[in-house]
């Protein structure tokens, strides 16, 4: 479906798995490259919607437009606000978690440290993208003081943009917090064969901690 945002933001596609006995909504953004209908998306919100758990994936404008650069940090805020408004009208009577992989959950914090929303819940990050390759740093996490729900961090070990002691750091500083670590994955949740783990076996257990966490916040 297409939801239109405002005069300045334009339509955005939105694609919905309806949970068939819902408990709550997981809205789910896109990382900075890929949209809402990458493999990871996809499979991620069908096998949350298996689990009680009615997903909604979404573009940001730049990528419905077609350009490569997420562009401005406060349009895709903006967008965020837009469709957390629109699904909190949809589903008056069901709680509402935000979540996003990379990027997508980037946004998504710096909406809820801006903003009092009183219908979201807690937010999930499929890898928090603390810092660029190569350049360890918690200037990114600083905002995240200033969000008052709870927040899950669902982590590769192996993930370059995100160094697992500085995000252990950034963890032990705020509060309703919980991370769990997934070793030997990348910022994509890809593991080595040596692993004895498959991707799907990593999809499972995102999706399974990610309803088990919203579960326990109900």
């Amino acid at each position: 479906m297409e939801l239109f945002l405002n005069d300045k933001l334009g339509k955005i596609s939105v694609e919905i798995d309806e949970a068939s006995n819902a408990r709550a909504i997981l809205i789910m953004a896109h990382g900075a490259g890929a949209g809402m209908l990458h493999p990871f998306m996809q499979v991620l919100a069908s096998k949350i919607a298996l689990i009680d758990i009615t997903t909604i994936r979404f573009n940001f404008p730049y990528m419905e437009q077609g350009r490569k650069s997420p562009g401005s940090p406060k349009t895709n805020i903006e967008a965020w606000k837009a469709v957390v408004d629109y699904v909190s009208n949809t589903y008056p009577d069901l709680p509402i978690f935000t979540s996003g992989k990379s990027y997508g959950g980037r946004m998504a914090s710096h909406l809820i440290a801006q903003n009092q929303i009183s219908a979201i819940k807690g937010i999930i990050y499929f890898g928090f993208p603390l810092h660029a390759p190569g350049r360890d740093s918690i200037d990114r996490a600083a905002h995240l003081a200033d969000i008052n729900i709870p927040q899950l961090f669902l982590q590769g070990s192996k993930d370059k943009l995100a160094n697992p002691d500085l995000m252990n750091e950034v963890v032990k500083s705020l509060q309703m917090v919980e991370m769990e670590l997934i070793e030997d994955a990348d910022h994509s949740f890809n593991v080595p064969k040596r692993s004895g783990k498959t991707k799907e076996d990593i999809m499972d257990f995102l999706a399974q901690k990610s309803e088990a966490w919203m579960k326990d916040k109900l």
